[in-house]
Parts: C-alpha cells; structure tokens; sequence
C-alpha cells in the first residue's frame, strides 16, 4: 500500500492529495503492492509514495479510456466546455493548495508555482472556449449532383506522457486539448512529481467530468512495459509526449508500429544571442528571464549564450551582478528566489558541464559548486570565455548556468546557433530591424523571441522543428486531437 505523510503539505483541502492512482473513477493501489517514494527536492524529506503500477493497470486504464470513449466523444461541444469551466473554477478556488504542491515535489518558488497553477489553469479555460470553434467546411464540388462536406471528430483514446519542469501545466496543455476534443486519456505523470497529476484528477472528478475520461498511472520501474502498451495498444489513437529526445524517439518508434498520430516536445538547447546594438540592460533582463526560470530547468531556457565581442564584456559584467543577487534556497521561503534542482542526477550533470568548460579555459564568475546540505541546490553560475566546443553548446544543460560564449559576426553566431539536431526555442536581442527579420527568419527552431526572453503563454502554438518535436500544442492544438472526415453528398 501507499503511504501517507500528510504533516508535511500543509494544504487547505488535504484532499487533494492522494496516493493512489486513479483508474476508472477509483483511486487504486498496485495489484503488485510496489510503490514509489517521492521527496522534497529542497530537504530530502519524504512526501508519501504512489503505486507502482504495471502492465496489467495499464491495460486497465486504456480499457476505461476506450469504454469512456463511447460516450464521451459524443458529447456535445458546449457540453465538454461546460465541464471544462467548471474544472478551471476548481483550479483557481484551490490555487493555493495546487501551487503549493508544485512547490514541495518539485522544489520551485512558491511565487513561480503560483504562476504555473495560472498558466495550467489557462489551458483548461482555453480550450473550454475552443471545443465550441472546432468548425468543419464546406467544399464547393466540380459536379453539380454532389456536394462536400467535412467535419471534425476526435481521435479517440489520447496517451500523454508528461515531465517533472511542470508538474500541472504539462498535463493540462495536452489533458485539455484532449478533452475538449472529445477524446479520452490516459496519463502517465513522471515519479518525481506525481501528486499535481493526482491533485488534478481529483478535481476533475468534482468538476463532473465522467469515470474514465481521464486516468493516471504511476509508474517509474515498469515504465518500459507501461509506455509500450500506452503506445502499441490498439485502443490507443495518439500520443503525446513532452521530454528528452531520447525518449521521445523511443516512443515515436512504438507508436509507429499502429501508425498513430503524435504530438512530440523534445529537448531545447536553446541559443540566446546578444548583438552589439542591444540594449544591453534590456538583455540581461532577458537572460535573467530565460536562463534562470525554474532554476535553468526549463525545456525553452537558454542553454547556449552567444554574445558579441564589442559588448561581451559589459553584458558579462552586469550578467553577474545580477545573479550574485540571487538567493538559493527552500521555494516555501519567501525571500528564496531559486529553488533546488529537481535531484542528484541533475546536479551531477550541471557540475559536469562546469568542469568541462574550466578545463577547456572558462572562467568562473559567479557560483560554480553545488550548495553544501541538504537538498539537491546548485548556486546560480555565470561562465565566461567558454568555447563553442564546450559540453554547455552541445548538450541540454538543464540548470542554473550561463555559460557565455563570444562570437564576432551575424553569419557565424547563426551558424553556431543552427548546429544543433534539435530546434525548440531561440532568442536574440537586437535594435536594428533588418536583422530582427533576418535572424528570426533564419534560425531554424520552432518559437523566436527577439528582445524578450519570454514567449510561453496559452495562445501560441508551442513546439519544435528537427529533433525537438512534431505538432504544436497552445493555440490551435486542438486540432492536434481531431480528425477530418469527408462526407461527399451524392445524388442531388
């Protein structure tokens, strides 16, 4: 069985916790009995354990999600949207409660998960308004006797994988696209951080949305069984994923072998630029934004920081004033404005990288070592004359360093900026227009951000080109979940 510690949440609605998964309307224990202990990141502490659930719960969500599937798909738009509002109401009169468990499972500030419960909100409240513009069309037809019409139906079924960097509003970007569509789903949350995914089926089961329209399995030593079948399984229409690109590829494999459609958010590493005519305090701002949010734990930080030389200095300079300001620290601390990185394997990673730049020649500004204690806290670093060949302008670093690397002209910082396989975000500071159009037209990601380090909110469509990923979620991303049908009227 699960186990509970409920002293250390702290909620106004305990709850909303639970350590179960929830499977057909049920909160449900492993047939197994295998569980999986979740900490707080910034203590060490223990928070409770989930299932650990296997193939043979795996299959059982999928069963309930097809089962709900009769019934749910026929819904009425207006209907789903009304579900959907009540959902979000839920989300915001418990916003304290959901934010603060980001908090303690993933270890960031209190203010930033107070701003993720919004942006996750913003997604349930989006497409609420959405599934009641999921318009079909006319086609005029070259013969007189027909007449063509298309509709839009939902997929069906909806794997949804999910990462730890966003505890609620991974799933809600995908959960409420699926479910104002018409389709179903099954979620699998990552172990780190599983208690947002279960707060949010709670609610949803309050806000009356049906028993098996939405399940969670837990899972972390039998994911390989679980995501294979979530992926293979022929009651199963589409998957979607958000992390690594090494996963990502795995499941797109698996999801090949019944040709599903597949919405993909692979890793960033993405570049951040700054030109000579910045407005140099406008970019470090910028930076500050982009690079640090979450602790640098972001899928669209800036990993690679390219400054031109006649500006490197000062940018450099006033880069590290700016983090040596930063406090390190629990995200229940008021006056903590960067938490813990989300665990030792992270940290080791980030110290990897450091070690690789120092020895290749950079230097160390600001921070650099891991925080002495408990916790998994690295102090916020800035690195200076890192050169391009460093591991920082290679792999997705995922933690709280920039790592600044000089560049002389627009034709080499492009290039530099285009020699990565994947191609999520990218952002640049410029004053001159020209080379706003030309550099935003020319780096070869997803989402550009000139002169802001900034760009997620629930209207864009977010997603990546080359390896970072396939489809767009935000926006229009229902139509990710629906497909067209023509309906050729004959014999008119």
């Amino acid at each position: 069985m699960a186990s509970t510690n409920a002293n250390v949440w702290g909620l106004q609605d305990p709850s909303l916790i639970k350590y179960q998964s929830y499977i057909d309307g049920k909160w449900v224990s492993a047939k197994e009995g295998g569980t999986i202990l979740v900490t707080n990141p910034a203590t060490d502490e223990e928070l409770g354990t989930v299932p650990e659930m296997g193939l043979e719960e795996a299959k059982s969500a999928i069963a309930a999600a097809g089962k709900a599937f009769a019934s749910w798909g026929k819904t009425t738009a207006r209907h789903r949207h009304d579900i959907l509002m009540k959902f979000y109401s839920l989300m915001q009169e418990h916003h304290d409660d959901l934010a603060r468990i980001i908090t303690l499972e993933n270890g960031k500030t209190l203010t930033e998960a107070k701003g993720e419960n919004v942006y996750s909100a913003s997604f349930i409240e989006w497409y609420a308004e959405e599934a009641v513009r999921t318009y079909g069309e006319h086609i005029p037809s070259p013969f007189t006797n027909i007449r063509n019409v298309v509709i839009k139906q939902p997929v069906g079924v909806v794997s949804i994988f999910t990462p730890w960097n966003f505890p609620s509003a991974m799933i809600t970007r995908k959960l409420g696209a699926a479910l104002a569509a018409g389709c179903t789903a099954v979620i699998k949350p990552p172990p780190e951080t599983p208690f947002s995914a279960l707060a949010l089926a709670e609610l949803s089961r309050r806000a009356g949305i049906p028993d098996g329209v939405i399940n969670i399995v837990t899972t972390q030593k039998n994911v390989i069984e679980v995501g294979r079948e979530m992926c293979e399984s022929k009651i199963v229409r589409k998957v979607s994923f958000t992390g690594s690109t090494p996963v990502a590829k795995s499941l797109y494999g698996m999801a090949a072998s019944t040709l599903k459609k597949i919405s993909i958010e692979a890793g960033g590493n993405a570049p951040f630029i700054v030109f000579d005519d910045a407005d140099i305090d406008k970019a470090v701002e910028g930076a500050v934004a982009c690079k640090f949010r979450g602790s640098g734990q972001t899928c669209v930080c800036a990993n690679r920081i390219y400054v031109q030389s006649s500006v490197y200095a000062d940018f450099a300079s006033k880069l590290a004033e700016k983090v040596t300001a930063f406090k390190v620290g629990n995200g229940l601390d008021e006056t903590t404005t960067h938490g813990p990185l989300i665990h030792e394997k992270a940290i080791s990673k980030v110290t990897r990288h450091v070690e690789d730049a120092v020895s290749r020649g950079a230097q160390v500004l600001v921070g650099g070592k891991r925080v002495d204690g408990a916790g998994a806290f690295f102090t916020p670093t800035v690195l200076s004359e890192v050169p391009a060949g460093a591991l920082f302008n290679i792999e997705e670093t995922f933690g709280p360093v920039a790592a600044l690397t000089k560049f002389e002209t627009e034709e080499e910082v492009i290039a530099l900026a285009n020699s990565a396989d994947v191609g999520l975000a990218g952002y640049f500071f410029s004053r001159d227009v020209g080379r706003v159009w030309r550099v935003a037209e020319a780096l070869e990601v997803g989402m550009v951000g000139t002169n802001t380090g900034l760009i997620s909110h629930v209207t864009i469509p977010f997603g990546g080109v080359k390896e970072s990923g396939i489809g767009r979620e935000g926006g229009h991303g229902i139509e990710e979940y629906l497909n067209q049908k023509l309906i050729a009227f004959g014999g008119i």
